[in-house]
Parts: structure tokens; sequence; C-alpha cells
């Protein structure tokens, strides 16, 4: 029978997934009907496509885990499931957090000017460049594999089911785990380190940018400066939301190990929404297209529901 605090906890997890799937389904939507308009989809439409099915999987993945906790005989009792289900997860995870940085990567090579030789050879190869970072990646999601593989046989280990009782007894070997998690850890600091890299790198080009425009006495808001204004709060977005979202599950991964059986240490898994969701709203705010969509949407079901408030109040005036 689920508690008080369980239902809190199930009710804001589903909250935080509704508007999360509302975002990126949105953003696959706009950008699957350019690509069906136009016959062909740009490459900022690709990675973002791509994104939002990564995180729409990402939050199938993360409700399933919330009801996982507040049903543990579930999960005990289907370890396979809950292994792929592990898998997933990271899988899902993985393409997010090297996808935005992608997104991050894109921004820096398209609006940033420098006059270094490399950077103009990366400039004009900039397709190229962020498919070579996915490439890249995909080693990642190996090495991730096997170290997962042996955190998941680690846990087999681990946690001993006592039958008569259905409670868990932990081994002690707890530094194992540690220290599995911290390799598990590594691979996102990659993305983190490269997304930090490109705001760096956009803040110096707009600094240089205005520098030259003061110079030669023009306006500070022509469109470049707009633009890198634009780039850095997108990538600024990313770095605080991911950090938020690689912390809380860190956090939450050894909160739950240590003090598995505490009512409240779930709620640190609220945290991990947080990034799938925000991220995506932060995405059509600051893309003009998406942004001009949305309000055309909610223009449009705004007029449609007074029109129908109109129909059902002339319809009451005829009864009456």
């Amino acid at each position: 029978m689920l508690t008080g605090l369980d239902e809190i906890f199930l009710i804001l997890s589903t909250a935080e997934f509704i508007i999360g799937m509302l975002g990126n389904v949105f953003i696959g939507l706009v950008s699957c009907s350019e690509w069906i308009k136009n016959q062909k989809m740009s490459f900022i439409d690709f990675i973002l496509t791509c994104l939002a099915i990564s995180r729409i999987t990402q939050l199938l993945v993360s409700l399933f885990e919330s009801f996982e906790m507040v049903l543990p005989s579930f999960f005990y009792s289907t370890w396979k499931v809950a292994k792929s289900i592990t898998l997933l997860w990271r899988v899902t995870n993985h393409f997010t957090a090297w996808l935005t940085t992608c997104l991050s990567v894109f921004y820096l090579l398209k609006i940033a000017h420098f006059s270094q030789s490399v950077f103009l050879w990366l400039k004009w190869r900039m397709n190229r460049v962020v498919l070579a970072i996915l490439a890249v990646s995909l080693f990642f999601l190996m090495f991730d594999f096997l170290v997962l593989e042996s955190l998941n046989d680690f846990f087999l280990n681990f946690y001993v089911m006592d039958e008569s009782k259905l409670t868990l007894h932990m081994n002690e070997n707890k530094t194992l785990y540690f220290k599995t998690l911290i390799l598990l850890s590594f691979s996102y600091t990659i993305p983190i380190v490269l997304s930090l890299t490109s705001l760096v790198l956009l803040f110096l080009s707009l600094v240089r940018h205005i520098r030259n425009l003061q110079l030669n006495s023009m306006a500070s808001r022509d469109p470049s400066t707009l633009a890198h204004k634009r780039a850095i709060k997108m990538v600024m977005s990313f770095l605080l939301l991911s950090t938020v979202h690689f912390s809380s599950i860190l956090l939450a991964n050894w909160t739950l190990f240590i003090f598995w059986n505490n009512k409240f240490t779930k709620f640190i898994f609220l945290a991990i929404y947080v990034f799938p969701s925000g991220h995506s709203l932060i995405l059509i705010l600051g893309s003009r297209k998406l942004r001009q969509t949305a309000l055309k949407v909610l223009w449009h079901l705004k007029s449609t529901l007074k029109r129908e408030n109109k129909f059902h109040q002339d319809r009451l005036s005829r009864v009456f």
C-alpha cells in the first residue's frame, strides 16, 4: 500500500514527466514537419530531433524507475527487466548529454569568429566535426557498458533477497561500488568540459567582436552580437541544468545505496527530471522558429477555447 510520501513523489514525478514530454514532443514534431515540408532536414533540426527522441525515451525510463522506487517488490522479482531498464537509462542519458554538447559545439562553430587556421578549418567542416564528436561518444558508451555490466553483477552479489521478510541485506564491499560510480561519472565530465570550452570561446569571441565594433564606432546591438548572446545563454543553461542533473544522479546513487530504507531519499530523484524537462523549454524559448510555432499553437488553442465557450454560452442562452 502506498504511503502519503509515495503518492506525493509519484504526483511530482508524473507532473515533471508531462512537462518534459510536451516540450520534447513539440520539438520533434516541429523538426519533422519542417523535414516533410521542405523535403530535407537541416543539420540543427537533425540534432534537435535526435535530442528530442533521446529525451522522450529518457523520461519514459525515469517515470518507470519512479514507480519502481515505490513498488520494490516488483523490482526485486524481475531483475532482468530492471537490468535492461538500467542499460536503457544509461544509453538515453549518454546520448542526451553528448547531443546537447554537439549543440553547444555547433553554436560555437556557427557563430564565433576567430582568425586562427585551426578554428577556420573546424568551422568549414562544422557538420563533420559534430558527427565526429558523436562517433567518439560511441567509444565512451562501450566503456560505460563494460563498467555497468560489472556494476550489475556487483548488485547481484551485493543485495541478497530475504524471501521470508522481503528485505535487503547489504554486503560489506562498498568500496567497489563507489569506484564503479566514479568510473561511470567519468564520461559525464567530457561533455561538460566540451560545453564549458564552447562557452568560454563564445564569450571571448563576443568580447572581441564588441571591441571591434567600438573601434569602428558601430552599434553594439548588431545581429552578430545578439547571436553571440543567445548562444551564450543557451550553452550556460545547458551547463547549469546538466550540472544539476549529473550531480543529482550521483547523489541519488550514493544516498539510495547508503540510506536505501529512508523515505525521503527518493525525492532526490526528482531533480533528474529537471534536465530533460527544463532544457527543452529553454530550447523552445531560445529558437525563433520554435518560439513562433509555440505562440501560434497557443494562440490557436486560445481561440479554440473561446469559440467553444461562446458556443456553450449560446446553447445555454437558447435553453433559458
